[in-house]
Formats: C-alpha cells, sequence, structure tokens
C-alpha cells in the first residue's frame, strides 16, 4: 500500500504510551495497534485532527505517500 503510517515512530518521539494516546482520542488500543500497523482502509479526520491535537503534529508526520514499485510505469 502506498501509504504508509509512522505513528510509532511520533508516539516514540513524544514519548507517549499508545495506551494514553488511545484514551485521550477514545478509541480503543486494540483500534490503535490496527491503525499503527497500517491494516485499516481509512481513518477519520476527526480521529487524526485528536491524534495531531494531542501529539501536536502534522498529518504528514504520521502518514506518510510511498508509491509502489509495481504501479509506476
Amino acid at each position: 500500500m502506498p501509504i504508509t503510517v509512522k505513528l510509532d515512530v511520533m508516539l516514540a518521539e513524544r514519548k507517549v504510551k499508545s495506551k494514553d494516546l488511545a484514551q485521550h482520542i477514545g478509541i480503543t488500543e486494540a483500534n490503535l495497534s490496527l491503525l499503527k500497523s497500517g491494516k485499516v482502509k481509512g481513518v477519520r479526520f476527526a480521529t487524526l485532527e485528536a491524534i495531531c491535537d494531542y501529539l501536536e503534529c502534522q498529518p504528514g508526520d504520521i502518514l506518510k505517500y510511498e508509491p509502489d514499485e509495481t504501479d509506476q510505469g
């Protein structure tokens, strides 16, 4: 998938535990884990906004576009 999730990197940089973030933004730790691993098909803007607000970052700090080599051609 060309979109990668770098939430785990941002959590480490901010020294924030997944449990604390999940509790603050109102989602389960299981759903946060799925988001961190990139195993979700989408994320609500409200959730993304809450994450960015709590971590004091921009969406681009969490999400990265990396085109597949097979898609180009």
